[in-house]
């Protein structure tokens, strides 16, 4: 780390809508502060707007298992075989909700499941070079005794198949290449490193 200041200063110039539907795409115009104290040119850039979102991975402590999605997934289609993703639940946080009683939510609409507790992985953005999304990403306390099936909202066209796994055929699916979802993938891998404390706390 060097001893220079922090840039902190962003001016944006002009603001445009390009694109509005369920989503948004809007082009800035602006410059920002430098890293040596100067100021950058003028630059455009797009940027995709999004709610922020919620995932939250169910586990069950006692029997050592993970709740996991698979449901077609249109931004994979072009770039890999399978565009049905495992996934965990998630949802977007569209109405006057806080992520707690998002995550609450959608895993009742998408996996049957009622979470006995929460616990916050961490939050960030997964794509901050053009979309503004932030993702709060939790693993929920559940059981997952006799879990499963078909599930969503026909409403928005969902179509989710829901199945349990053992927490160490997850993490091998990680391994394998098998899971390539990013949210999953980080909560699967954080859980593999704090297991011993959730289930000493959840059991």
């Amino acid at each position: 780390m060097t001893d220079r200041a922090q840039p902190t200063k962003v001016e944006i110039l002009k603001r445009e809508n390009c694109y509005k539907g369920f989503y948004q795409l809007d082009r800035l115009h602006l410059r920002h502060e430098l890293f040596d104290g100067g100021t950058s040119k003028e630059m455009t850039r797009e940027v995709f707007v999004r709610h922020d979102a919620v995932c939250v991975l169910p586990y069950d402590p006692k029997r050592d298992e993970v709740v996991l999605l698979e449901q077609f997934r249109v931004g994979s289609m072009l770039k890999t075989a399978n565009p049905w993703l495992v996934e965990m639940v998630a949802g977007l946080i569209d109405k006057a909700e806080q992520p707690e009683e998002v995550a609450h939510r959608e895993a009742e609409e998408e996996a049957g499941l009622t979470l006995q507790a929460l616990w916050p992985i961490t939050k960030y953005f997964p794509s901050p070079g053009g979309s503004n999304e932030f993702v709060h990403l939790y693993l929920g306390h559940c059981s997952s005794e006799g879990v499963g099936g078909l599930f969503g909202l026909k409403e928005e066209n969902e179509d989710i198949r829901v199945t349990v796994w053992a927490f160490e055929d997850a993490l091998q699916a990680v391994r394998d290449g098998k899971i390539i979802n990013a949210a999953t993938i980080i909560a699967i891998q954080w859980l593999a490193l704090n297991r011993e404390e959730v289930r000493g706390l959840w059991k």
